[in-house]
């Protein structure tokens, strides 16, 4: 019974952990994607911890009958990890399309999930650590093929992290995302691996195993909550240092108040976005500003994950005017490309493509053709 008791214990803490995260990434960013995204991944994983006490080896006083929400956990639970990917690619992936060849096969999992749970298939009708009898080969073939494809989509979640991490405009808080996102991405993949590949069935093992994966679970899940508060409460101190000492900042006085018009006024009338290789170290330099003040105008006031993405927003804005005067209309792309602070054709081509949704090319075709 104690070891019951523990259980329960673990399983709240995990659950706890978890929601609350989930809440700090709503405050944090109540209308980002990511964080709605991260929500519905965090009340899945809570759902994944709950279903472990119908398991047969859960003595009767403790055992919870959840037959009849079979369906809804046994689709749940195989969803956390194209969930994942998904908010891996909302994170560091920003400005682009997600890719709808996975959002197909991710909807598609999610249809054969639910297939098999009314077959009777699905892990949680079974039974934590309980292998079900499948007769039908085929269907066994199905079932093995959507547990790999879990790891797949981990695989494309850790590719896009490691692709797009350095993005974010703060550094403290890039490398807070990262260990927090590799945390979450093992979890996930060794709860993957164990359950459906190397875990023994029909064994003893079956409480250990699982205890041992419920309280990996609530470490890892608390270690981030503590991280992402200690976070907060640094990064606060510094914001609070950088203002009190003035020897470090002197120039912070005799700023004027920067908000969104005047930002633009001054960014705009003088195009400082046109040049090339600009940074957000040297376009402080030129505004006067201290640097932390102006990446915290950027990401809070714009609205601005990183400083790339706001430098493509205003160029590509000015390219399109540019484009679309019939003056211009035998101006190489090239030439237009550099006027507006590129170096090269490729990634203004990129990222006009994914702001506009059409190429230069195509773009000043339909304005000129269609004015």
């Amino acid at each position: 019974m104690s070891g019951q008791i523990l259980l329960y214990t673990v399983q709240l803490v995990a659950i706890m952990s978890v929601m609350l995260l989930a809440v700090g990434n709503l405050k944090a960013a109540p209308k980002a994607p990511s964080s709605w995204v991260f929500s519905l991944m965090a009340i899945f994983v809570a759902l994944y911890v709950v279903s472990g006490m119908s398991a047969s080896h859960i003595e009767p006083p403790f055992r919870i009958d959840l037959s009849a929400w079979s369906l809804l956990l046994d689709t749940a639970i195989p969803a956390v990890a194209g969930l994942f990917m998904i908010y891996c690619f909302l994170e560091f992936q920003e400005q682009r399309k997600f890719p709808i060849p996975l959002m197909v096969i991710f909807v598609v999992q999610i249809v054969l999930e639910a297939t098999l749970s009314l077959l009777g298939i699905g892990a949680v009708s079974s039974g934590f650590g309980t292998e079900p009898v499948v007769n039908d080969l085929n269907l066994g073939a199905l079932s093995a093929g959507l547990q790999f494809l879990q790891l797949v989509f981990i695989g494309f979640a850790f590719y896009w992290t490691l692709k797009g991490w350095r993005s974010d405009l703060v550094e403290d808080r890039r490398v807070l995302r990262w260990l927090i996102i590799s945390l979450q991405g093992g979890l996930i993949f060794t709860v993957i691996v164990v359950e459906n590949f190397l875990l023994p069935f029909d064994t003893i093992n079956d409480a250990l195993a699982q205890m041992l994966l419920v309280s990996a679970i609530a470490v890892l899940l608390l270690t981030m909550l503590l991280a992402t508060m200690q976070f907060e409460y640094v990064s606060l101190s510094k914001v609070i240092r950088k203002v009190v000492e003035p020897s470090e900042e002197p120039e912070i006085e005799e700023v004027a108040k920067l908000d969104t018009d005047s930002f633009n006024r001054v960014f705009m009338e003088k195009k400082m976005y046109t040049e090339a290789g600009l940074t957000i170290v040297s376009l402080a330099k030129k505004l006067k500003l201290p640097e932390y003040r102006l990446r915290a105008f950027i990401h809070k006031t714009l609205g601005y994950r990183n400083f790339n993405a706001m430098l493509h927003q205003y160029r590509v804005k000015d390219a399109c005017e540019v484009l679309a005067d019939p003056q211009n209309k035998n101006t190489p792309v090239l030439t237009i490309a550099l006027q507006v602070g590129y170096q090269s054709i490729t990634p203004f081509n990129n990222a006009f493509r994914e702001i506009v949704g059409a190429t230069p090319s195509e773009y000043r075709k339909q304005k000129i053709s269609g004015g």
